[in-house]
């Protein structure tokens, strides 16, 4: 429980982990074993041949708990590296998601012109539906999706945020 003057915060974590079963069911296992919530996770192999994977995950809490999730984090093995990179400074971050909406006539049209606003792509079409595979922060994809929403919205597929740090910096530097 949190008090009534803490703010709840979202961070987003890179953790670097190798790339072998088991170690995704011990990441968010920490998570649902103390009751945290995981706002969006994405996984996958970063290079071949070195065997390791990264996580990237959003979260939400109080700077006590994000501090506390990072640290239980740490400890798991085979953690290589734990990022904050709402801490670490700047980074960029994008999510995919495909939008599948229907209609015909005016809405048909006014579905393609959202789409042009937002630089959506059409990558599939049939004369009743769309469906739009739009990339960027997912602020911009939650606004795609309201807009959509009274034009006939009729199914959604979010990948969860990928993110990575400018600059020159690696999250496989010193491991």
């Amino acid at each position: 429980m949190t008090a009534v003057n803490e703010h709840i915060y979202q961070h987003t974590i890179a953790v670097l982990v190798d790339n072998e079963p088991g170690v995704l069911a011990r990441v968010v296992g920490l998570f649902s074993g103390r009751g945290y919530n995981i706002e969006s996770l994405t996984v996958a192999e970063t290079r071949r041949g070195r065997h390791l994977s990264r996580i990237t995950i959003v979260i939400s809490g109080t700077p006590m708990v994000i501090e506390q999730i990072k640290a239980q984090i740490t400890r798991i093995i085979p953690v290589y590296k734990v990022s904050d990179l709402t801490q670490a400074g700047a980074y960029v971050e994008r999510e995919l998601a495909l939008v599948k909406v229907k209609g015909i006539g005016d809405k048909r049209v006014e579905s393609l012109r959202i789409a042009d606003i937002f630089r959506a792509r059409a990558v599939d079409s049939t004369n009743e539906s769309f469906v739009f595979e739009i990339v960027g922060t997912s602020s911009k994809i939650d606004a795609f999706i309201d807009l959509m929403k009274p034009l006939g919205l009729i199914d959604i597929s979010r990948t969860g945020v990928v993110a990575i740090s400018r600059g020159t910096e690696s999250l496989e530097d010193n491991i």
